[in-house]
């Protein structure tokens, strides 16, 4: 009698054994299922943002519709960004942001619903085969990444039934102003809005065989054109559509597959199409460079004058110099935004 109570103790014992076991691979393989995508990703975690609500003088029921682009490598300078505009901003609820990926990573658009539970914001993807047979090698491998082309296609991303107007933002900017200033900038005839630099050498940002090529040189005949950077644009989005800008940014794309007419990516082919046609924005909005050059990224000093518009373009960014403890002076400025959970850097709520 002992024997048998012994035996069926052991059979009942490895059922419990064997039961667990199954339950426990299943729910492990079930959990690496989902916790891979973000490790692979290296998503970053972030604080909450504290909620932003309008000013007593907030009465205009027309939203600021903003874009910019999301992906992991530069989530946490979209984070930041995302914050300084709300934080400056009287109307910080009318503010709708339009945000562009080339693929679908839930992990991503949970962080931003996590750390902006009350933003409005749409989410559009990007069609990446639609550029990659038009991107040339550029300088700087990031330059040649689809997303960084999603600008040209605003257009055809939102829907011409809700936005008529959008101010285009890279996502290494942070915004010390009203946005709503931005915004109200008239285009009265003109496609585009944008801060120009009319003392930079223009002739620099294009190959000797497009100089030497009479044809192609002749593009800005009839206009004065002058550098901008499109890290800052206001877009008439109906224009934009009506004129086929969109085309004619990809006609100059294939001339640039075939001859080789500039080095750096998405900006050369906007400013054959559009440099010295468009309304030019007070300085003021787009404090660029602040990352240095393509190549070395060294750091750069601010412009003198009024600054409402922070942005980091070239090759540092300020949360990877400020994360080597080997941040330039500007970078300070842009850690108060930082909602990097581990960031030593940023003020504390």
């Amino acid at each position: 009698m002992a024997f048998w109570s012994f035996f069926f103790g052991l059979l009942f014992l490895f059922v419990i054994i064997t039961t667990t076991t199954a339950t426990t691979i299943t729910t492990t393989n079930v959990r690496v299922g989902v916790i891979k995508k973000p490790a692979f990703l290296h998503v970053p975690v972030f604080r909450e943002a504290p909620a932003f609500r309008n000013g007593m003088d907030c009465r205009s029921l027309e939203r600021i519709h903003v874009a910019m682009t999301l992906d992991a490598n530069y989530l946490r300078g979209t984070m930041a960004a995302v914050l300084s505009i709300l934080q400056h901003s009287t109307c910080p609820e009318d503010v709708m942001f339009h945000f562009l990926c080339v693929r679908h990573e839930p992990v991503v658009f949970s962080s931003m619903k996590s750390t902006f539970p009350y933003l409005n914001f749409k989410l559009y993807k990007f069609d990446a085969h639609r550029i990659k047979g038009l991107i040339s090698k550029s300088i700087r491998q990031a330059l040649d990444e689809p997303l960084n082309y999603a600008r040209i296609y605003l257009s055809d991303l939102i829907p011409n039934t809700d936005v008529k107007r959008v101010i285009y933002l890279d996502s290494d900017i942070v915004i010390v102003d009203d946005i709503a200033k931005l915004w109200q900038v008239d285009l009265r005839d003109k496609v585009l809005a944008a801060p120009e630099y009319c003392q930079a050498n223009f002739s620099t940002y294009f190959t000797s065989a497009f100089w030497e090529d009479s044809e192609l040189s002749r593009a800005f005949e009839g206009r004065k054109p002058c550098y901008f950077n499109t890290g800052v644009m206001v877009m008439d989005v109906d224009k934009w559509r009506r004129g086929s800008y969109t085309q004619k940014v990809e006609d100059w794309m294939v001339i640039q597959k075939q001859k080789r007419i500039y080095h750096l990516g998405s900006l050369p082919p906007f400013l054959l199409t559009l440099g010295g046609n468009i309304m030019p924005v007070d300085h003021r909005w787009n404090q660029h460079g602040l990352g240095g050059d393509n190549i070395e990224g060294k750091c750069r000093s601010l412009h003198p004058g009024p600054i409402s518009l922070l942005h980091w373009s070239g090759k540092g960014k300020p949360w990877l110099r400020l994360d080597s403890r080997r941040p330039c002076t500007v970078d300070h400025l842009w850690a108060p935004y930082d909602l990097y959970r581990s960031s030593r850097h940023s003020f504390e709520e």
